[in-house]
């Protein structure tokens, strides 16, 4: 009686846990409420760009961006952990095939001669021996753990497209900043040459007695300054040179020479751009992807576990000969095997298979709530950048005309002082106003890019 009780509770047991299965997981339900279209921009139904860098129609970016794409090293340490990940795929799916080992020996032995003459003797004998092991994955829980694997290589895969968009994206960006700096020390420079001048019409009015010292001295000041901002731009310029080189798999040794001529000036952003649709971004975005593939590989891992409750059921089979003769070995009749089939039923494991279940499941809703954060940050990273490209269109506007408007009070303010009008301090504000302005105005145009960029990263997809 009590042997039919336990066969029943195993039955209940198995019908209790054999139908264990992972959760549908769907990327736009898991993520709770998407908006139909985005806050900051207009609804679009046109197709998003994938290839973005040909966008900018710069022949030297797209150059530099298939060199970083082919020879960052960072980048190839991404590429190896795809591998490597592709391999560990392999490696936890091993354990649904029969594992065959096979060990062929030889062994001599002899026995020496005694004390009483008796002679000794001598075996040799050649041995080939076989062992076989199976477990038979009847619940399928080495398969959930395999497709767990592959679930994860998934995610690696992904990442690594994600390290491909970033690497591309890093690369345009120090581009753009490269011809930034190189506009901004042009400008300092020719600012630290129209000091010169001022310094040579204030110095000939001193020399005629028809200024101050004092004019001079703040002349030559703000020539100083002008020079040390002159040298603080082209420092900017040679650390953004040697960023690019080490994103382009170079040594950092500061050359530009064969971007001298992409240097002259930044083309404002493309005009056309879509945006789609959010619930797209699901899909696209490499960090969404590999965020949802690591819940799903999370969720395969618990019924893993929980299928480790089950049963095992494994088939073992061990033989083999040993001849003094090396030709018996291939002969079938003097090999001796044995085969069993055995059935091993957890019963006692001091809560380890529990608390692998448990284990699991916390880090399920781990990977959940990870994946939610990251979809939550990719949406305001797209709303952020295209909230941004408007201010920035503003802003840029309003820099254009106070660049317009500093140079023609600049050309005012000079000849106002030769007639004794104005005071040295108002004509230097002139000269600095105007600096300030084109510095400024270079800035919000390179922000514009990168902006751009930034949205097209947020964006997802290709290259």
């Amino acid at each position: 009686m009590l042997a039919i009780l336990r066969t029943q509770c195993c039955i209940l047991v198995l019908i209790a846990t054999g139908c264990v299965s992972t959760p549908e997981r769907i990327a736009v339900n898991t993520n709770g409420v998407i908006p139909d279209h985005w806050t900051a921009a207009k609804p679009s139904t046109s197709q998003i760009m994938t290839e973005w860098v040909g966008a900018f129609a710069d022949p030297a970016l797209t150059v530099l961006v298939n060199d970083a794409l082919n020879n960052n090293f960072d980048l190839k340490v991404a590429a190896a952990r795809v591998d490597a990940a592709r391999q560990q795929t392999i490696i936890a799916g091993a354990g649904r095939w029969p594992q065959l080992g096979f060990a062929a020996g030889y062994v001599r032995s002899g026995i020496g001669v005694s004390n009483d003459g008796i002679g000794g003797s001598d075996y040799s004998a050649f041995d080939a021996l076989f062992t076989l092991s199976w477990e038979i994955d009847v619940w399928g829980r080495i398969k959930s753990s395999q497709r767990a694997s592959q679930q994860d290589a998934e995610a690696v895969s992904a990442d690594f497209q994600g390290a491909r968009l970033s690497l591309a994206a890093r690369t345009a960006q120090s581009y753009f900043e490269l011809i930034e700096a190189n506009l901004q020390a042009e400008v300092a420079e020719q600012s630290s040459k129209d000091r010169r001048t001022i310094v040579e019409l204030v110095r000939g009015r001193f020399a005629r007695g028809l200024t101050r010292g004092l004019d001079l001295r703040l002349a030559l000041t703000d020539l100083a300054n002008a020079e040390a901002q002159v040298a603080q731009s082209r420092n900017q310029v040679q650390i953004v040179t040697r960023r690019l080189e080490v994103l382009l798999g170079q040594y950092p040794n500061g050359h530009r020479d064969r971007l001298s001529a992409s240097l002259r000036f930044l083309p404002m952003p493309p005009a056309v751009l879509s945006t789609g649709l959010p619930s797209q971004l699901l899909e696209r975005r490499p960090d969404l992807v590999a965020a949802f593939a690591r819940l799903r590989a999370m969720d395969s891992r618990v019924e893993s576990a929980k299928k480790a409750l089950l049963p095992r059921i494994t088939l073992t089979a061990s033989g083999g000969t040993s001849s003094s003769a090396l030709t018996d070995l291939v002969d079938p009749r003097a090999a001796a095997w044995n085969l069993a089939t055995g059935l091993l039923q957890p019963v006692f494991t001091g809560g380890r298979l529990k608390g692998e279940i448990h284990l699991n499941e916390a880090l399920t809703k781990e990977a959940l709530n990870q994946y939610r954060s990251t979809a939550l940050n990719a949406f305001r990273e797209v709303e952020q950048a295209l909230a941004a490209e408007q201010w920035l269109r503003a802003q840029e506007r309003a820099l254009q005309e106070a660049v317009e408007q500093t140079r023609a009070s600049r050309k005012l303010a000079v000849t106002s002082y030769q007639q004794g009008l104005i005071e040295i301090l108002t004509l230097l504000d002139s000269y600095r106003s105007t600096l300030n302005a084109q510095s400024a105005h270079l800035t919000v145009q390179r922000q514009l890019l990168s902006n751009r960029i930034d949205l097209y990263l947020a964006l997802g997809g290709g290259v």
